[in-house]
């Protein structure tokens, strides 16, 4: 698939999330924060397949309930397990939060279920200081997402189904969009391999038109500072690509939110943080920066570590969570 057909894809998604159950962006100020992450359940609390059964099988098993569960990712390798995040959704246009849930999968034509794959919650929240008003004025940015390690056997296209536990009833929460895309290969780096050669724009190389290489509001210069190539193999660095302002799954500024406050709580000598803009001129028919091309990026967000040898040392695409954060960061600074 091209690149700008895993952006419609994604886009695709997002719509359909958000007309189905649109994402809860703050709530209402007396509701009680939530936890900073959960861990994933036990798989044991959860239906395990039986031979021959299909997803289709499992689903009839459950009580008919209107959720809705909103894949977050697109670049999935077989055999190795897949870093799959999702957003949950019920029928009054509200993201569920801090719910026990696992994923089941199954080849497209009703080949025997895999699963129950648990998913941890990692939530997006950051204190108030760090919180962009792009994201505070957005009632559909993403407050949160699951986590699952999911394994695939072999590439094609997979059929996605979320068990979640309900007033303490098991409920089937149906993926939106088409079935995922399993594939042999991506042009996507890896854990391992050597970044990309880029140069990312910098507050000074804009000539201090920061507006001109970051549509957060407002910018983050500190993202700014250093440009990676004058960085990469001196240091550790969090490399993110993202778009507040043009993000296609409204996941792109709270994760920018995200990597302020993860900076602001480390040493300045640990790691460099450097933020990348998507789209040339800022402009989505414009195209993608040759940086994002450089990468191989199919979507938005993507944050890659790196380590001080220049490779890269984590890579995560979509939302993730201070605590994801942090410890791809120590991925890179222990490498």
């Amino acid at each position: 698939m091209t690149a700008r057909g895993h952006l419609a894809r994604i886009a695709t998604l997002a719509l359909l999330a958000l007309a189905f159950a649109g994402c809860d962006g703050g709530g209402d100020e007396s509701e009680p924060a939530q936890p900073a992450s959960l861990p994933a359940p036990s798989a044991s609390e959860f239906p395990q397949p039986k031979r021959g059964q299909t997803l289709a099988d499992l689903r009839a098993e459950l009580p008919a309930e209107s959720l809705a569960l909103a894949p977050s990712v697109s670049v999935l390798e077989p055999e190795e397990r897949n870093r799959f995040g999702f957003g949950l959704f019920d029928a009054s246009r509200r993201q569920i939060t801090e719910a026990e849930v696992a994923l089941y999968l199954a080849p497209v034509g009703g080949d025997e279920v895999a699963g129950p794959y648990p998913a941890r919650f990692e939530s997006l929240a950051v204190a108030p200081q760090f919180q962009s008003e792009g994201t505070l004025s957005d009632p559909d940015s993403a407050s949160s997402v699951y986590v699952s390690e999911v394994p695939f056997d072999r590439p094609g296209r997979y059929e996605v189904l979320g068990v979640t536990k309900v007033d303490d009833k098991l409920v089937a929460a149906a993926s939106v969009g088409p079935p995922m895309e399993v594939a042999a290969g991506s042009p996507v780096p890896d854990v391992g391999d050597p970044a990309p050669d880029i140069a990312t724009p910098t507050v000074a190389s804009a000539g201090g038109a920061i507006e001109e290489i970051d549509t957060r509001v407002p910018p983050a210069p500190e993202l700014h500072d250093a440009d990676f190539a004058d960085v990469v193999g001196e240091k550790p660095v969090a490399l993110l690509f993202a778009t507040p302002a043009l993000c296609m799954s409204a996941v792109c500024g709270p994760v920018v939110d995200v990597a302020l406050e993860v900076k602001a709580q480390r040493d300045s000598d640990d790691v460099e943080f450097i933020h990348q803009e998507i789209y040339e001129d800022n402009e989505l028919e414009a195209g993608f920066l040759p940086q994002v091309r450089a990468f191989g990026l199919p979507t938005e967000p993507w944050l890659f570590t790196v380590d001080r040898d220049g490779r890269i040392a984590a890579r995560i695409e979509g939302a993730f969570s201070a605590a994801e954060l942090d410890a791809a960061i120590d991925a890179a600074a222990s490498g």
